[in-house]
């Protein structure tokens, strides 16, 4: 088989399908031999045997043939597999990378968006928390039924600070006269 040929979906397919139909056919054979061979020597004796020892010898070389069998059918599993594998790690690759990628953009796009909204939404409110400090001049002269309120800083800057007075402070004791 070329390499080229068995590099493709139809040609790891292929060759994995028909090893394993061989590992598979093999590992009949093998059982049905083993069958054989355990009837034939549980019922041959040699010089010397005991009642059973011609059916353990059967079963001994019998167990050699059944291990042989189950490993050309872990055989034809790991053929299928191979066929598995080839086509998930590398014929769809480059396809499960580019659905990733995709996916990744998307996420990447609605993160901004929603960035986006939540600030649209945040000077949205800031618009109509402060709309209410403005002072409307279409009603300047209507008298309005709530009583002028302390203007609200909003500059991140501190207030300024009250003028000192000329008075000195008043000594500690002079506080605490009344007491004790």
């Amino acid at each position: 088989m070329d390499l080229n040929e068995l590099m493709t979906r139809d040609g790891m397919g292929g060759f994995s399908s028909g090893q394993r139909d061989t590992f598979v056919n093999d590992a009949t054979e093998i059982r049905q031999m083993s069958r054989i061979v355990r009837a034939r020597l549980a019922q041959t004796a040699i010089d010397g045997d005991k009642p059973w020892s011609a059916r353990r010898r059967a079963a001994k070389v019998a167990g050699r043939f059944d291990r042989v069998a189950k490993l050309l059918e872990k055989a034809a599993a790991e053929c299928e597999a191979i066929d598995a594998t080839y086509g998930r790690e590398v014929l769809d690759l480059p396809q499960r990378r580019a659905t990733a990628l995709a996916k990744k953009e998307q996420r990447r796009e609605h993160k901004i968006l929603t960035a986006q909204r939540a600030h649209a939404l945040t000077q949205r409110t800031i618009a109509e928390a402060t709309q209410g400090l403005v002072a409307d001049p279409r009603a300047a002269g209507q008298q309005t039924g709530m009583p002028q309120a302390q203007p609200v800083y909003v500059s991140p800057q501190a207030p300024p600070l009250p003028q000192p007075s000329n008075d000195p402070l008043p000594q500690i004791h002079e506080l605490f006269k009344g007491i004790g």
